[in-house]
């Protein structure tokens, strides 16, 4: 496993805002991604988890506040170098052109290469290894038009670790998939996660899923810090209720002990 001082932070948020006209989308945020964690951000809809997320991976300059990766001001750097440092699996990987899959996954490599250089064996296991990890290979030859959602979901995440990141951020990066392939792909990020060192920060639909994967979590409400901190700390029935407006139960998970949330239901309500 790899060693890394995970007090240093990859990314630092300070004091950022972000409005459109009179509409405030995100309001005095301050967090940071320390090295080798695994960061969840959980919000209902609306909250500005996405939006929170692109401007922390340097694609939206915030209206005041800024981004730091590993120090740097993230809006002075070009984005070949944020890079080469970060990739990004957005909520909707673009399918609309006739690549196939396996030229989808090799243009995470791009990054590292010249203007007019092509790619060298290196980099074609670099993109058979992303491909083999996320369960794709068997797709590499298909188009990328002819997948399903959560195939798609899938080839993405190859094309982000193609990319050779020491951060991921993953926007909602399960919400294509059918149960056993959440599970799947959550296992080969937090395995990589745990290898590798990579820095996962994900937006996160789920609340249980986050619970169970994430070292951390950000829990935003209308643009705002609600709370934030370690997992067993932040994840509790009152900020779930307090977030979310809905009245939870939480039981421990039986074979990890973990904490799991169930809407509480009032004996007299008919439910299907």
């Amino acid at each position: 496993m790899t060693n890394l001082n995970t007090e240093l932070s990859l990314v630092e948020v300070e004091a950022l805002s972000l409005s459109y006209g009179d509409n405030q989308i995100l309001d005095q945020i301050s967090i940071s991604a320390r090295t080798g964690e695994f960061l969840g951000i959980l919000g209902p809809n609306g909250s500005g988890k996405t939006t929170l997320l692109r401007c922390m991976t340097g694609t939206l300059p915030p209206s005041s506040g800024s981004v730091l990766l590993y120090g740097r001001e993230i809006s002075t750097m070009r984005r070949r170098d944020i890079a080469k440092i970060v990739s990004v699996l957005p909520q909707e990987e673009t399918n609309e052109f006739g690549f196939s899959v396996e030229e989808l996954v090799a243009m995470g490599r791009l990054p590292h290469l010249g203007r007019f250089e092509r790619e060298g064996q290196e980099d074609r296991q670099k993109v058979n290894w992303a491909m083999e990890v996320t369960n794709t290979i068997h797709l590499r030859s298909r188009l990328v038009t002819s997948l399903s959602g959560g195939e798609m979901q899938r080839v993405g995440l190859a094309r982000a670790l193609a990319q050779e990141p020491q951060a991921l951020f993953l926007d909602e990066p399960t919400s294509h998939l059918d149960i056993n392939y959440q599970v799947e792909m959550l296992d080969v990020v937090k395995r990589l996660n745990r290898e590798k060192g990579i820095t996962v920060v994900a937006v996160m639909h789920d609340t249980n899923l986050a619970a169970a994967y994430c070292d951390r979590l950000v829990l935003l409400s209308e643009g705002t810090v609600f709370a934030s901190g370690p997992t067993s700390m932040v994840f509790t029935a009152k900020n779930i209720k307090a977030l979310y407006g809905l009245d939870v139960v939480m039981l421990k998970h039986p074979l990890n002990g973990k904490n799991l949330i169930f809407p509480a239901y009032a004996e007299d309500c008919e439910i299907g």
